[in-house]
């Protein structure tokens, strides 16, 4: 099952690679569970510093599987949901940053699956989009509140109420996207990210991600208290005094994530 997601380390990046390309990646249970458990074991690796997540083939993912979804009842509908919100909910909370590399098609749970990395990376052939009011469902891997905090509210409507498509441009234009890449340029430039993070500070890293995520959805003298709290922890870790030495010492630091 695991190899359905493939798990190559490159250093200190992971690089996940969701590997059905014959049906263009798309999110069956087994490859949500094989999500799920990929994840499971990079929360579990001290050595992490990041990871990229992409899609073999042309696709990224290109949704969830219609032809596994067509019998579900309203149980199992449930159910699916919630294994999706759940493979999704973890890899979001990993403490390293995340980054989607979306090569070609990212549409339903694939266009969700993207969201719930800390950053996106485009394909100037990428294609991103909720399409499911087409089949009379709507997102159920957590794509409208993800969306809504990524682009907006007027955005997020326009392409889950209209189930259109939108190309890496427009993607680019409303925030969708970080950044456009050449196809030939885009896993390069992810995994340079990567690696450019894996040289920052593991416990900062760690931090500032949490408290921008629990940040966004509190009152702002909450999430600048919790920023506070951070701000001073981080001076009782070795990583900052090496951090600040190295600064002055006009040397490349070397963080050890304690």
């Amino acid at each position: 099952m695991s190899e359905i997601v493939k798990n190559e380390r490159r250093g200190a990046v992971a690089l996940l690679t969701l590997d059905r390309p014959k049906a263009l990646n798309a999110l069956d249970a087994a490859t949500l569970e094989a999500l799920e458990a990929r994840v499971a074991e990079l929360a579990q690796d001290a050595s992490l510093r990041a990871v990229v997540v992409t899609g073999a083939g042309r696709a990224f993912a290109a949704g969830a599987d219609i032809a596994a979804m067509a019998a579900f009842g309203a149980r199992e509908a449930g159910d699916f949901s919630r294994l999706g919100q759940r493979a999704f909910a973890a890899l979001e909370a990993l403490p390293v940053p995340t980054i989607a590399a979306v090569n070609g098609y990212a549409l339903g749970g694939g266009c969700e699956l993207a969201l719930a990395c800390d950053w996106i990376y485009a394909s100037s052939a990428a294609r991103f989009g909720q399409p499911e009011v087409n089949l009379g469902i709507l997102p159920g891997f957590g794509g409208t509140c993800r969306l809504v905090r990524r682009v907006g509210v007027g955005w997020a409507k326009e392409l889950v109420l209209g189930g259109e498509p939108i190309d890496a441009e427009l993607a680019l234009r409303i925030g969708l996207a970080n950044r456009v890449f050449p196809p030939e340029e885009l896993l390069p430039a992810a995994l340079a990210a990567g690696e450019t993070i894996a040289r920052k500070g593991r416990l900062a890293l760690g931090a500032a991600k949490r408290v921008i995520d629990r940040g966004q959805d509190a009152d702002a003298r909450v999430a600048q208290a919790l920023e506070q709290e951070a701000f001073a922890a981080a001076f009782a870790s070795e990583d900052r005094a090496e951090g600040m030495a190295a600064f002055l010492e006009k040397r490349d630091p070397v963080f050890r994530g304690r």
